[in-house]
């Protein structure tokens, strides 16, 4: 890994930031916070996730519309298929578009069981994102994000049914790709070479992970299916009780990362902030954004 890194040019540069949505008051105290410190930032849009197996869909629909009427942001909630009819899916649906929320980032989403666990269709429910995603598109003219991954998703047999998959999302209406992390570049890189191959042409924006505690970031990499590069656990090494200097590596390596991809001409970036601001606002001012009461040219 090369660890030396120059600051990048801030000024065409879009980022977007995801948060899950509180449990507690504590968490949601610390969301708050966390969504002061980055909206001066300017993103393109922050996003609100569901947990496992549609778990949060009111606290997701609580905590966007209460981020979107507070903040002014655009504020964009996930939705998937799991664990509920196509009649009750709509009913979200409808009620974010009412609500003002036009963006949705919509996901087949894991099973209930966790992520391994053997995924089925909810009975009289959208089946894949592609469907959830024609759906939507039937209700309103939604702004719609959809998943991709440049390491193949852990259930795709072969790059030809991931992007056959893909296609079929793009087709259906997605307006961009998001991806799942990933921490090299030459396979991110690789991944939309296959896209733009396939005739794919919407923006890819790189999913970005900010995670300092590596036995947590080890069990979502392997989770879903991201390689650990062979440099980064000695990195980590003898730091489980050193927290400040896991958040300087994570942010460096983050950084590190996303100047590369901005080198190769990408220049958006949506951040796994896992409801931490410090990381995330770190590696945007290490890549050139300022906030805009900075102005443009600090």
């Amino acid at each position: 890994m090369n660890t030396a890194f120059s600051l990048g040019n801030g000024r065409d540069m879009e980022v977007s930031f995801e948060f899950f949505p509180p449990k507690t008051q504590q968490a949601e105290d610390n969301l708050k916070s966390a969504v002061e410190k980055l909206a001066p930032l300017a993103p393109a849009f922050v996003s609100v996730t569901y947990g496992a197996g549609g778990t949060t869909r009111e606290r997701t629909h609580r905590t966007v519309v209460s981020m979107a009427q507070k903040t002014g942001m655009k504020v964009a909630a996930h939705l998937t298929c799991v664990g509920a009819r196509r009649d009750e899916v709509d009913t979200v649906a409808n009620a974010y578009w009412q609500g003002g929320i036009k963006h949705i980032v919509a996901l087949r989403g894991d099973p209930p069981e966790g992520v391994g666990a053997r995924y089925e269709a909810f009975p009289g429910g959208y089946a894949h994102a592609s469907d959830l995603i024609a759906g939507l598109k039937r209700i309103a003219d939604f702004d719609i994000s959809a998943a991709g991954y440049p390491e193949m998703h852990p259930e795709s047999p072969d790059w030809a049914a991931e992007i056959e998959n893909l296609k079929r999302k793009a087709d259906a209406g997605a307006c961009r790709i998001i991806t799942q992390f990933c921490f090299d570049p030459d396979i991110l890189i690789a991944y939309i070479e296959r896209v733009r191959a396939a005739g794919i042409n919407l923006p890819v924006i790189p999913g970005i992970m900010l995670q300092p505690n590596f036995a947590g970031l080890n069990r979502m990499a392997t989770m879903c299916g991201t390689q650990i590069p062979a440099w980064m656990p000695p990195m980590f090494e003898g730091l489980e009780d050193d927290k400040a200097t896991r958040q300087l590596l994570s942010a460096s390596i983050a950084a590190n990362y996303c100047t590369r991809l901005q080198q190769e001409g990408l220049h958006a970036f949506h951040f796994y902030t896992l409801n931490r601001a410090d990381l995330a606002y770190a590696t945007c001012r290490v890549l050139g954004l300022h906030p805009q009461s900075e102005g443009a040219n600090p």
